[in-house]
This record gives structure tokens, sequence and C-alpha cells, in this order.
């Protein structure tokens, strides 16, 4: 069940490409129910690979670290005219941005969410023993007609243990035509995907670490569902490092708003490329020892254009 119900027939992008509920996309169900029940949420990640929990921030603690990125935006000039905390409205410039995670260090509030008591307390419960969060932070505002393409976190921070976790925050009210994230059921079951992209490296053997901005390759290729839905401002996503994902397409004048952190045993290995004063700066091999996705697709054989 989700606190949402979304009506089938309802037409949501991805890279341009429409996806109707209850054909091409389903809603992605919540977790809360078993909140309190440890097992049951373990049990739970790896059948479906994601929990989406439901206010799992405190909505005006949350709105406090909203405020931190919305007034950075605001000293950067990209929101438009008489925008508001509430709606962030894209500026004239229709810019996208990730901030730097110098940048993100300097904000008050938000490390009070994604890495305050109430989320580490529940990844220590989750993992069974003190957790640690990578000190990398981000945070992005996407712009009208972006999106994330599709792509398994490991490629990115694959240096550790990969018993690795994201948390996909939203930092505001995130409706299906402001892009929120977006799912590929059962993913993290794919061996073959596990064994090829899965065990490359986006800075050391792939150009793009993204496996596919085509959401019907994606689909075709690896015979998987999409599923997603909207967001309320505190609302996670929480998956593991093989589970595939991307978000929507953003269609309206409002930027979408997000965080992801990732977490995992303090006891186990780290992938220290993410961690430090200015985890942005990550050394990457020549260009010259790396291929595209397109490239290792035809070797891995998973054929399909990841640029269709």
């Amino acid at each position: 069940m989700s606190t949402f119900q979304i009506p089938d027939g309802t037409k949501v992008k991805m890279s341009g490409k429409e996806l109707v509920f209850g054909d091409t996309i389903v809603q992605a169900r919540d977790s809360n129910d078993i909140l309190g029940d440890t097992e049951a949420l373990r049990q739970r990640m790896e059948e479906d690979g994601y929990l989406i929990i439901r206010n799992f921030h405190n909505r005006e603690d949350l709105m406090k670290g909203r405020k931190d990125i919305v007034d950075y935006m605001e000293s950067q000039g990209i929101l438009a005219e008489g925008s508001t905390l509430e709606n962030a409205l894209i500026g004239p410039s229709n810019r996208s941005t990730r901030f730097r995670d110098t940048v993100v260090k300097t904000w008050p509030n938000f490390p009070n969410i994604v890495a305050g008591k109430n989320t580490m307390d529940f990844f220590g419960r989750f993992l069974d023993g003190p957790a640690l969060s990578l000190d990398h932070k981000w945070v992005r505002a996407i712009n009208k007609g972006r999106n994330a393409s599709a792509h398994c976190d490991i490629v990115y921070m694959g240096a550790g243990t990969n018993k690795l976790y994201t948390m996909w925050t939203a930092f505001g009210d995130i409706s299906l035509d402001m892009g929120p994230l977006a799912v590929c059921l059962g993913s993290h079951k794919l061996e073959h995907l596990r064994n090829t992209y899965g065990a490359s490296d986006a800075h050391d053997d792939l150009i793009n670490g993204a496996f596919s901005n085509d959401p019907y390759d994606v689909k075709e290729t690896l015979d998987i569902q999409w599923a997603s839905t909207p967001f309320n401002a505190g609302d996670v996503v929480i998956f593991g490092m093989y589970f595939m994902h991307a978000s929507l397409e953003n269609t309206s004048n409002k930027f979408r708003i997000s965080s992801d952190t990732r977490y995992q045993l303090a006891s186990e290995a780290v992938d220290q490329r993410h961690m430090g004063e200015d985890p942005d700066v990550i050394p990457k091999s020549d260009m010259e020892k790396r291929k595209s996705v397109a490239e290792f697709r035809k070797e891995w054989g998973l054929e399909g254009s990841p640029n269709a």
C-alpha cells in the first residue's frame, strides 16, 4: 500500500519518453507498516530492493534543512522572482544544480537531517552495529526537462564495502510532474547485471556511469518494471548499491530538491574517495583507459542503445 494512490493511465516522462501508470510503470510501495520490525525491514529490502518510509524525518526539521538549500540557491540567482521556501520556482536560466560538498558543509541545519540522531539510530538498528555516513553528501536541485539516468550506485562508490546503503531524501513535497525517484523492480537480483555493469567503476572504467537514459531500453534489456510515487517533505527511499534507479523528468516550474547520502557499518571497509574535506575531487583514470557504456554493453551481452 501507499500513502498516495495514482490512478491508472496517469502519464509521466523520463528522458522525453512517456510512461503510463498501470502499463509501463507502477506505483512503488511503502514500508511504514513494518517500520518497527527490523527483521521485516531487512527481509523486504532483500525481496524488493528498496524501502520507502514516509515521514522518516520530522517535517519542521526537514524544512529548516530545505531553507539552507533554498537560501543558497537564492544567493546564486537561480530562483524565479516571487519564489518561496515551499515552491522554489525555477528562474529564467533553468539551471540544474548539484551543490559542491564544500558548500553543503557550511549549511547549519542540513547535517541534522542526513546525519542526525534519527538517521544514524535507524541505520545502526538496520545494520546491527554502529553506523557510519560517508562524508560526501549529494544535494540536487533538478530543473525543468531534466532527470537522472538509470544507474546503480556501486559504480560510483565501489571501493569500500558493497554493503553500503543510499538514503534518498525528499527535501520538499515532490509531485509526479516534479521528477521524483523511479526504481527498477527486481534489478538488485540480476546476477548478470551485478557481474558486468555492477563490477565496473565510473572513475576507472566508464566514461559515464549511467547504464542508460532510455527507460524503455532499461525495461526491455533487463526485463524489469519501473515504479515511482510522489513524495512529501521528509519521506525517504533506502536501497542498496546494486539496485538500479533513475528519476522521472521534471516537467513543472519548480525545482525538485533532494539529497542522496550513504551509510554502512563503521567496522567495514570505506571508499575513501568519498571521505575528507572535499570529496568532490575524485581522481579518475586517463580517458584512454575508459570505455563508453555502449562499448561495454556489447562485451557484456547487454545489447540496446543506452542513448536511444
